[in-house]
């Protein structure tokens, strides 16, 4: 068929990256054995790669193989390799995590690695400072740290609590984000951005970083229940995130559950739910019933960390009877998801479960074998840093990686 060679250079190209990206410097030798090119074929590869500025050499080294590549391809030792990488400057990517108090951003070349960071306080209910120029102030704060300017960043995600509603542009599910509310907002976003810009939920982020770089990858069918801020949830069915009609898939603070009132009016704030079960709120309550003391001061969010952290380094009556006690809650609300969903993992993520630690994930483990049919695996989440604004990271440079490598391999 005519075009097969270049169709077939196209994907061995694609192939190459994607492994000199998982891998990092690599040999012609060791790419030939990872690609099962011949070592004339991906010497032949190198060099396209190389010309279209996708590739650079970064020194010697051993091919991995535990001998170095001679290059005469006997296989015997010889000098050093000469090592193969993906250009970092090929392309970069952005990404931002809001909260009420800040707006986070990051800029990242195509190889993931992060190379500009700025954050944006942001002034709550008052009478507040644009939206667009928070958004704006934190990705060129970001963008300047990465010694870089706007053209050369070629995508942004951003990551909010809620969702955007794809029939009406307004966000949903979000009350306490004041300023994000505005039918106008992604217009006006887009007219002061100059790159393409895209919208996710904040824990479909959280799990999307978990998929590509922690302890779900290799996993087409996970949940992962976040608790920080706020709880929330994340759906991954077939590899690919479920979001729902409206993008509210995953709002289980809404979920009806025993033990506390149902949530009625929920896009006024009230209690009830799944949220008053097993939020973060609920964390200096518990440590007051039971004399814990002293409780920090501080959000909510920051309190029930440290004093989840607590309960679980000390060996006491009470610290076992908090984290007893909020592992049954969290159970609670997974039996209702796990029901629904069967799911082959259940990873908890947010710095209210991950300062649990192992003895938090095995309470609430043990719970949940008494109250699902279903036994998935239940881990902690392994990216801990940022794991939002890793997560929108990852999903900007993926398109981008697309964009960039089809475009230049296939010309």
């Amino acid at each position: 068929m005519a075009g097969t060679p270049r169709v077939l250079r196209a994907m061995n190209d694609r192939a190459a990256l994607d492994l000199l990206l998982e891998h990092g410097p690599l040999s012609r030798t060791r790419l030939g054995k990872l690609t099962g090119l011949s070592k004339p074929t991906a010497s032949q590869l190198l060099a396209r790669l190389e010309a279209a500025g996708l590739v650079i050499a970064t020194g010697t080294g051993t091919d991995g193989s535990g001998t170095a590549d001679s290059g005469s391809g006997t296989g015997r030792p010889g000098p050093n390799a000469q090592l193969y990488a993906v250009d970092p400057t090929a392309a970069y990517a952005a990404g931002l995590d809001v909260t009420p108090e800040r707006v986070l951003a990051a800029v990242a070349d195509i190889t993931g690695r992060t190379v500009g960071e700025h954050a944006v306080p942001t002034p709550g209910r008052r009478a507040a400072e644009p939206v667009v120029r928070q958004v704006t102030t934190a990705l060129d704060g970001a963008i300047k740290a990465a010694g870089l300017t706007r053209p050369d960043v070629r995508r942004t995600v951003i990551g909010t609590p809620g969702a955007f509603d794809p029939t009406t542009g307004r966000l949903r599910y979000a009350s306490h984000l004041p300023g994000w509310h505005s039918p106008a907002l992604l217009d006006e976003l887009a007219a002061a951005l100059p790159m393409p810009v895209e919208y996710e939920n904040d824990v479909n982020l959280a799990a999307l970083a978990e998929q590509r770089l922690g302890s779900a990858k290799g996993h087409d069918d996970f949940v992962l229940l976040w608790n920080e801020g706020g709880l929330g949830a994340a759906v991954v069915l077939g590899g690919r995130l479920h979001r729902g009609f409206t993008g509210g898939a995953g709002e289980v603070g809404f979920l009806p559950v025993p033990g506390v009132p149902l949530v009625r009016h929920v896009t006024k704030a009230n209690s009830g739910g799944f949220q008053e079960l097993a939020g973060s709120q609920i964390i200096p309550r518990l440590a007051r019933e039971l004399g814990i003391s002293p409780i920090p001061d501080g959000p909510y969010a920051e309190v029930a960390t440290a004093l989840v952290a607590r309960a679980a380094d000390i060996d006491s009556g009470s610290h076992r009877q908090l984290l007893a006690t909020y592992a049954t809650g969290l159970a609670t609300g997974i039996a209702s998801l796990v029901a629904v969903l069967d799911p082959q993992l259940v990873v908890l993520s947010g710095t209210a479960l991950t300062a649990g630690g192992e003895p938090l994930r095995a309470l609430v483990e043990a719970e949940l074998a008494e109250l699902a049919a279903s036994r998935p695996r239940l881990v902690l989440g392994d990216v801990r840093e940022n794991p939002v604004l890793r997560g929108a990271l990852e999903s900007a440079l993926a398109t981008t990686r697309d964009e960039v490598f089809d475009t230049l391999t296939l010309r």
